[in-house]
């Protein structure tokens, strides 16, 4: 497998860096220094023209990690061209975007596309997926999930904080992770509540998303992401009839990631207390580049696709008008 690069920046980077056996043959950024500096970096050749690598034959695989506003056009025409994509979430600035690339993906069905979802293969994520779907923590009542940091000097400054450049804020940035979760765990969300707020940056898109999501089981899932997190944090817990699964962490600046499973007794009192860490470096996009190459070679399905995106957004926006209508 041979892969092209369109974005050299942070997440272009982590992508570089989890491709396993496949080759970097190319990269594309409109900074010339970044894309060059990329490229010596990783031992492939640059461009600042994003054409270039989508045109590429030597290209098998595309990666679009840019800004929310080019993810659109660029994997709409690597698709055209045949090459396999991986479209970094949210993967459109709006979900009648995001519905263009999946009509497109539809169009060629030879093509794999995926979107870019990785928290899904973080290990914690997966074993908990694990238990609960081996019954024994007992059905699912609700989720709460909390997901945030708190910027930079100058973040209301960058194309995240432009609506034109992004779609909307820190809910359609690391709240959408939190809601594909729950989505993964509790299955297709048909209410979507909340209240979107900007609290201390000086921005026009929010830095604290408020929201509450319900099944038609009833089962609820409480979410909050915040550029006010002044500590990096991240805390996904699943409450079930038997016990509750507590993840906490993903590595790195948010901490050890920790599984911690409670089970309750027959007797109730104090749980039996489970608890599993990985303390390794964040392989979850190294395992998510692997789901794509192992469904381009018909080993396994794409596992968070297109149209779990486009679920996911469409929540994301329900929730944006209930707070423009009562916020």
């Amino acid at each position: 497998m041979r892969v092209g690069i369109v974005g050299a920046g942070l997440v272009g980077k982590k992508r570089a860096q989890s491709l396993g056996d496949a080759k970097l043959v190319m990269v594309a950024d409109v900074i010339e220094k970044k894309a060059k500096d990329f490229g010596k970096k990783f031992g492939c050749s640059y461009t600042t023209n994003w054409k270039d690598v989508v045109n590429n034959d030597l290209v098998d695989i595309v990666i679009v990690s840019t800004p929310n506003d080019q993810l659109v056009p660029i994997a709409i025409e690597a698709i055209k061209n045949g090459k396999h994509t991986l479209i970094e979430k949210p993967c459109a600035r709006n979900p009648k975007e995001l519905l263009r690339v999946v009509n497109e993906a539809r169009r060629h069905a030879n093509v794999k596309v995926k979107a870019g979802l990785n928290h899904r293969f973080h290990p914690a994520i997966a074993k908990a997926k694990e238990i609960l779907d081996g019954g024994e923590v007992g059905e699912l009542m609700y989720i709460r999930g909390r997901y945030g940091h708190g910027g930079r000097k100058d973040y209301n400054t960058e194309w995240r904080a432009k609506p034109e450049i992004a779609g909307g804020g820190e809910l359609l940035d690391q709240g959408m992770h939190l809601i594909d979760l729950s989505m993964m765990f509790a299955g297709k969300f048909g209410e979507a509540i909340g209240y979107c707020k900007t609290m201390f940056w000086d921005m026009e898109v929010e830095d604290n998303g408020f929201a509450l999501l319900k099944n038609k089981k009833g089962q609820i899932a409480s979410i909050h992401s915040s550029w006010t997190e002044w500590k990096n944090l991240f805390s996904f817990e699943i409450f079930c009839k038997h016990g509750k699964l507590e993840i906490n962490g993903l590595g790195g600046s948010y901490g050890v990631e920790t599984l911690t499973y409670y089970k309750m007794k027959p007797e109730f009192g104090v749980p039996d207390k489970y608890v599993h860490t990985w303390p390794a470096m964040d392989v979850s996009w190294e395992l998510e580049f692997r789901n794509l190459t192992d469904a381009i070679e018909g080993k396994s399905e794409i596992f968070g696709s297109l149209q779990d995106a486009y679920e996911t957004m469409k929540l994301i926006f329900d929730i944006y008008k209930w707070n423009t209508k009562h916020g």
